[in-house]
């Protein structure tokens, strides 16, 4: 049977009152599960979708090496340049755009989607990212020179991080899922954001490399005793190449 103004037509005379308000609640309901339903679907999906495409990014991250166009290396886990002090930036020339090119190029030759300074063992408070990690979106890309959080909220997340200085592995991190930033662009003007998510998440893990703070320092004790064996080989690797000399590291 269809629900239509026929079907109604069909309907006996007497009866057509009470069968009208028990079809119109009948449809009221159906319409009612259904919006529920579809609401439901893309509030699931979407996240869903979306913490994939970050734990993939994660995942694929690699230490590319030797880059064209640049003589900068990422520094591994525990180069002492990880820990160092961090100088703020105070030029804002075209040495400071060469720079912050080179990253872009280093980052995304790394299937990364931010990168520090001291990172590449320049000790300046600077860092970059793209929140897609693809090149083609370039409008997504962020140059900071000096940031600074102005502001975490109390809501807090438990999600997995990668960095391009610990290879190999990732780690469930809590950070705040909200924060105000601020920062200087590469002309030296001040600007200022509100950060949500994944946004907020990347800018956090990247601001940690300029105060010297490392992603493993924030993990929790079954974490940081689950990627134990992943420290110790890049220590140990760490350690071999110093006996090979400067030029190895």
């Amino acid at each position: 049977m269809r629900f239509d103004s026929a079907s109604m037509r069909e309907s006996n005379a007497p009866c057509r009152a009470n069968e009208s308000v028990v079809w119109e609640m009948f449809f009221l309901l159906c319409t009612t599960a259904c919006a529920f339903s579809a609401t439901s679907s893309l509030s699931t999906s979407a996240p869903r979708q979306e913490r994939a495409h970050r734990l993939r990014l994660s995942a694929d991250e690699i230490n590319p090496g030797a880059v064209a166009g640049t003589n900068l290396r990422i520094l591994e886990y525990p180069h002492p340049l990880l820990r160092a002090p961090n100088a703020d930036v105070t030029e804002f020339d075209d040495e400071l755009k060469q720079l912050t090119k080179e990253m872009f190029d280093i980052m995304y030759a790394s299937r990364g989607v931010g990168l520090a300074a001291p990172q590449l063992g320049i000790n300046k408070r600077l860092m970059v990212f793209n929140p897609e990690g693809d090149p083609k979106k370039w409008l997504s890309e962020l140059v900071l020179c000096n940031p600074e959080i102005e502001e975490y909220s109390t809501s807090t997340a438990l999600e997995e991080e990668g960095c391009l200085s610990f290879p190999g592995f990732t780690a469930d991190v809590m950070r705040s899922q909200n924060i105000q930033v601020k920062w200087q662009g590469l002309n030296g003007k001040v600007k200022r954001k509100k950060l949500r998510g994944w946004e907020a998440r990347i800018f956090q893990h990247e601001y940690d490399h300029l105060d010297g703070t490392l992603y493993v320092d924030r993990l929790g004790e079954g974490e940081r005793s689950r990627v134990k064996c992943h420290l110790d080989d890049l220590i140990r690797s760490y350690e071999k190449e110093s006996l090979a000399g400067p030029a190895a590291l």
